[in-house]
């Protein structure tokens, strides 16, 4: 597919929109405090332990994702607690991407793993399509009901049932700043559009370059777009437009395309100007952020809470040096854009429904969670199991999006228009990009290529 780190593709996976509500915020009880700390039955006491496991002695399972380096070791330690929860053995299945043609290879074999988790609400969809989906069990239905917002569970849904358990999430709507330049600037944190734009000449007038724009690669683009749509539109024109249900040629894209062309169209607000950002790959828009003391080459980078990855490559260190603020708002919602892998089931058993039920319980996600570089959509994960405060802020702003999220729209679209370098929307805004005058020649490129990829039949 292309070289994307499987975090970063993950975090390319959801769209969001949520209006950081005062009040809508879920804290969850800390998952030591929910109740069923008695014996389970079979199972080794553990501390913390809010769920009920079966006995699984003998039971062999393997449970397939893209996740590797960190990622995957830490995701090991979450099946060692289940293991010794239960006495099952479960195999972790490094899969390629993407992992649905990895999945019919192995199921035309006929070896699948019991549990693969999906990075697409589409890909849920396949499987469930192709025959190859177990519904949730009803323990495991339990959980999710009582763990989630009626968002997350209906994103897990196929034809009103329930296929997926999102196990991991990731907050997309981040710009990160190079802390040392704000300071320098007088720069404040922006809670609005006008005021990141106020933002970025001070940072301007100060002598630093405002934005690193990674536009070698087309997905960050598209995530651009979709904070900028998400938060000015609204969640149902973006529903519509996720589904093709209305143009691209539509006035509110060409007003939220007007609205990037405030930054994208300043050739001094980008890292070496549109020529420069066009042969910048992601990596390096977020080290060239990091590097360089008070004089990088650019103050700010937007994207999902996988940034720290790369900063963790620079000297920076987050929360000190780097620093983060939610993506402004656009209209009157600021919006939040998540990411999300969903377990599903492609061999039904009682162990693979337990280990579901484990991985929808707040026990699974807070192991993952104190160790680091997760995020999980799971309400009822304490916030303070995050092991710093720009990790807590980060998941405080996705839990209290509630059901207000979307996903992301390019990953909602048929992969010819909104998952293929050099094609479709990818290009059509690398497109925009270089030409940022020419909003109506970018939603006719849009719609022409949109056209073709959803059929005559949108």
């Amino acid at each position: 597919m292309h070289s994307r780190s499987s975090t970063i593709r993950t975090g390319r996976a959801v769209g969001a929109v949520a209006a950081l509500l005062a009040g809508g915020l879920v804290l969850g009880a800390c998952s030591g405090g929910g109740g069923d700390d008695k014996k389970d039955k079979g199972s080794a006491p553990s501390a913390g332990s809010s769920v009920s496991l079966p006995k699984l002695d003998g039971a062999h399972l393997e449970i397939a994702a893209v996740w590797t380096g960190q990622e995957q070791t830490n995701f090991k330690k979450v099946l060692a607690e289940f293991e010794k929860r239960t006495g099952a053995q479960v195999t972790f299945v490094p899969a390629q991407d993407p992992i649905i043609n990895f999945l019919g290879s192995k199921i035309a074999g006929g070896q699948p793993p019991d549990i693969a988790l999906l990075p697409q609400p589409g890909a849920i969809k396949q499987a469930v399509d192709k025959g190859w989906a177990k519904p949730v069990g009803p323990d495991a239905l339990k959980e999710v009901q009582k763990n989630y917002s009626q968002g997350w569970q209906d994103i897990g849904k196929v034809n009103g049932k329930q296929y997926g358990v999102y196990y991991k999430a990731a907050n997309k709507s981040l710009i990160w700043y190079n802390a040392k330049v704000f300071e320098n600037a007088g720069a404040k944190e922006p809670t609005t559009w006008k005021d990141l734009l106020t933002t970025a000449q001070a940072v301007y007038d100060s002598g630093v370059t405002p934005f690193s724009v990674p536009g070698a690669d087309g997905w960050p683009l598209t995530d651009w777009f979709e904070n900028v749509y998400l938060s000015q539109a609204g969640p149902e024109k973006y529903d519509q437009l996720a589904q093709h249900k209305i143009k691209w040629t539509d006035p509110s894209v060409k007003q939220a395309l007007q609205t990037l062309a405030q930054i994208w169209g300043k050739k001094d607000y980008l890292a070496g100007g549109q020529d420069g950002a066009l042969q910048t790959e992601f990596p390096n828009s977020v080290t060239q952020t990091f590097t360089g003391g008070d004089q990088p080459k650019a103050a700010m980078i937007y994207e999902g809470d996988f940034v720290q990855v790369n900063i963790g490559e620079t000297k920076a260190k987050v929360g000190t040096d780097a620093k983060v603020f939610p993506f402004p708002a656009v209209g009157s919602t600021a919006p939040v854009v998540s990411g999300g892998d969903a377990a599903v089931v492609l061999k039904d058993s009682k162990a693979a429904q337990a280990l579901m039920t484990f991985l929808a319980s707040p026990d699974a996600a807070t192991i993952q969670a104190e160790l680091g570089g997760y995020l999980s959509p799971n309400k009822n994960v304490a916030i303070s199991a995050y092991p710093n405060s720009v990790q807590q802020k980060i998941a405080k702003s996705l839990i209290a999006s509630g059901d207000d999220f979307r996903f992301d729209m390019s990953d909602q679209a048929p992969q010819a228009f909104g998952g293929t370098p050099g094609k479709g929307e990818w290009k059509d805004l690398q497109d925009f990009l270089k030409n940022p005058g020419d909003v109506a020649g970018a939603q006719a490129a849009l719609e022409k290529d949109a056209a073709a990829a959803y059929g005559s039949g949108s």
